[in-house]
């Protein structure tokens, strides 16, 4: 059984990724406790509310410095919502600039679309060779919550990398609803929300542990 750590830095629904963590089979453990969460064989990083307020509890916990050990020592670690906004450079949200954790280049921005926040349940656009979705129909649905995303993907393949895996959603226009790239993945939807799909994804995620 996998061990698994969710990160509590003062941000995020806790206990429903535990939960939904358990149900997909592993053993999880809810803590801000740098060791435990360097040594766990997966880390999941949640967030909700906004960019700045989660990248201040972020960095007071210590948890951009964990998540960087962790992906320099090619440890997986998830992150969910706003978990997954903040591995990104920058966000700016009601004229508010922040950095974020820089994993990979991009803004995350308010969406266009004519109702905010996008809220419910969403079909996503994974692309071949993904991991996360593997095995799932392409109608299945996830739940979103949110106003903000990456609307533009900066990251080519390079002689030396390969580009990571982009599945796209849409809501007003095309946003990143997950990444894959190695040990770092991240979803904008809610895994832990979305019942027996969310269930599928957290298994093919913990089944790389």
């Amino acid at each position: 059984m996998a061990r698994v750590v969710v990160l509590d830095y003062g941000s995020g629904n806790l206990r429903s990724a535990e939960r939904a963590l358990e149900r997909a089979g592993a053993d999880v453990e809810v803590t801000s406790d740098r060791r435990a969460a360097l040594e766990a064989d997966g880390l999941v990083v949640p967030g909700v509310g906004a960019f700045s307020a989660c990248m201040d509890g972020l960095r007071a916990a210590g948890g951009d410095g964990i998540v960087d050990r962790r992906l320099a020592d090619e440890r997986p670690t998830l992150g969910i919502c706003v978990g997954m906004q903040i591995l990104f450079e920058r966000g700016v949200e009601h004229g508010v600039h922040a950095e974020g954790v820089g994993q990979w280049p991009g803004t995350v921005e308010r969406l266009h679309a004519e109702v905010l926040p996008h809220m419910g349940w969403n079909e996503v656009s994974p692309p071949e060779g993904t991991t996360l979705f593997a095995d799932m129909d392409p109608d299945t649905r996830f739940y979103f919550v949110h106003s903000f995303a990456v609307r533009k993907w900066e990251t080519a393949s390079s002689e030396t990398s390969r580009a990571p895996l982009v599945t796209w959603g849409e809501h007003g226009e095309p946003f990143v609803a997950a990444v894959e790239h190695g040990a770092l993945s991240a979803t904008q939807f809610h895994p832990e929300k979305s019942g027996e799909a969310g269930t599928r994804l957290l298994r093919n995620w913990l089944g790389g542990l």
